[in-house]
């Protein structure tokens, strides 16, 4: 006899009711599934993260290996994913395993057991039974395991793991874990430096989660990064301080380099990193990080007026490449070190590898968060205006930064070297009212924006922005 088509179709109902990596409206193409699968790996091999995490990472990585075509790997790493959250919890581990489970009735489905797939949908609903909520969707412990798989899996996913973790948190709102996700979810998409802590949640959220975790150095990390922000040294530097007494932990040391590399702690930061990765780490942050390092060692360099054509310069960007690289081959989908690689390439006259890394940057650029987005717009800008002949280009990306002053000033040099080849030229002060608006001087900027009028009366953009000036001055 031939499969029962009511039960073929009961079962498909049971399955949809699950909630399971199958039932999320993950989409395989918003997935670097390369990139998972080496990070997660790498996770997993060297045990990193807090309570519960290597579970999880076994779980995430069971979804990519399934995405891969590899179906019993997957139900391989599902059965070390249950053994390790009972090991990790015990007799409350119940709960956790409900998307575990479910993971495993989608796959023995689509591999053809359906007899495999209703046992785990009947474990589900046994565990649903002893722990009634109403709704699996309502458990603190599946929305747990969502926030944590979309925040593992994709940037462009945040946001909606943001919503999991505060979805847990009304259930249980002095749970650890949860205030942990929280907070790390906001610290990923807070949109760019917020100088007072009272305007960043990611800030007010890590001081909650720490109450809670106080020797959780990945949290005290994070906040030492955002105090800097905030010009709160002293206190930054404590928490660091406390962030090193715990055992050695990649993902704790790669956030204290990086403070070490924003407070111009260099050597300190690269001593840190390199020891990251004798002990066998493969991290492509790792390696981002002492790239940016010895790029910051070269810009410091040609700033003290010393190292203009030295060796030295060439040995600091040659070694920036180097890591660079690596990160990428690691993380293929790290576009802003792509973007400060085509960079280098171009400081070293490779104008087509330069090009070409960033014409696949640009794609996406929209994409990505605004502190990135920010960065990789300064790089190209920078790549436009020094080392090829679209200087407009050039000037519509400084556009794009903000932040700091340096664009700025850039933009009004090249503003001013075009006005004393063209006096003419309407856009250059165009540019020069830009810049003035940004650094605040309104009435300045007006008198730009009309002289840029007369020598283009029909550029309904400078008309359109002196019409904003003269209402903010007015």
């Amino acid at each position: 006899l031939g499969p029962d088509p009511d039960r073929a179709e009961e079962l498909r109902c049971r399955l949809q009711q699950l909630q399971s990596c199958f039932t999320w409206s993950l989409k395989e193409e918003d997935l670097q599934l390369d990139d998972l699968n080496r990070q997660l790996q790498h996770d997993i091999h060297l045990q990193l993260g807090q309570r519960g995490a290597t579970a999880h990472y076994c779980r995430l990585l069971a979804y990519v290996r399934y995405l891969q075509g590899r179906p019993q790997e997957a139900l391989a790493l599902l059965s070390q994913s249950e053994d390790r959250t009972r090991e990790c919890y015990g007799d409350d581990s119940e709960r956790r395993l409900i998307v575990t489970y479910g993971d495993m009735a989608w796959i023995h489905y689509h591999h053809g057991d359906q007899k495999q797939a209703e046992s785990y949908c009947s474990r589900v609903q046994h565990i649903l039974v002893k722990h009634p909520s109403g709704s699996s969707e309502l458990l603190p412990e599946v929305l747990g395991e969502k926030g944590w798989t979309l925040l593992k899996f994709s940037k462009s996913l945040y946001p909606a793991a943001i919503e999991c973790f505060r979805g847990a948190l009304l259930l249980q709102p002095d749970h650890w874990e949860w205030n942990t996700g929280l907070a790390i979810a906001l610290y990923r998409t807070e949109p760019h430096p917020v100088r007072f802590s009272c305007h960043s949640l990611a800030t007010k959220q890590l001081r909650r989660a720490l109450k809670f975790s106080p020797d959780d150095g990945v949290l005290l990390a994070l906040l030492a990064l955002k105090l800097v922000q905030q010009h709160k040294y002293h206190e930054a530097e404590a928490l660091v301080e406390r962030a090193l007494v715990g055992p050695d932990d990649d993902q704790v040391i790669r956030y204290v380099a990086k403070y070490l590399r924003m407070q111009d702690q260099l050597d300190q930061s690269i001593d840190l990193l390199h020891r990251a990765l004798k002990g066998r780490s493969q991290s492509a942050f790792i390696h981002h990080q002492l790239g940016l390092c010895y790029l910051r060692k070269k810009k410091n360099l040609l700033l003290s007026g010393s190292g203009c054509g030295s060796s030295e310069v060439q040995q600091w960007r040659r070694l920036s490449i180097h890591h660079l690289e690596e990160a990428i081959r690691l993380k293929n989908g790290l576009k802003s070190a792509k973007a400060d690689l085509a960079l280098q390439y171009a400081e070293e006259s490779d104008m087509k590898r330069a090009q070409e890394m960033f014409d696949d940057v640009l794609q996406e650029l929209e994409e990505e968060s605004p502190s990135i987005r920010q960065s990789m717009s300064r790089c190209y800008a920078e790549f436009c205006h020094y080392h090829s002949i679209q200087k407009d280009v050039a000037i519509s990306f400084y556009k794009k930064v903000p932040d700091p002053d340096v664009p700025l000033q850039k933009l009004k040099l090249m503003a001013e070297r075009r006005l004393r080849n063209n006096p003419a030229d309407g856009a250059s002060y165009g540019i020069l009212g830009y810049v003035a608006r940004a650094e605040g001087d309104y009435k300045r900027a007006a008198g730009f924006y009309e002289d840029a009028l007369e020598r283009e009366p029909e550029n309904t953009e400078f008309l359109s922005v002196l019409c904003e000036l003269r209402l903010q001055l007015y």
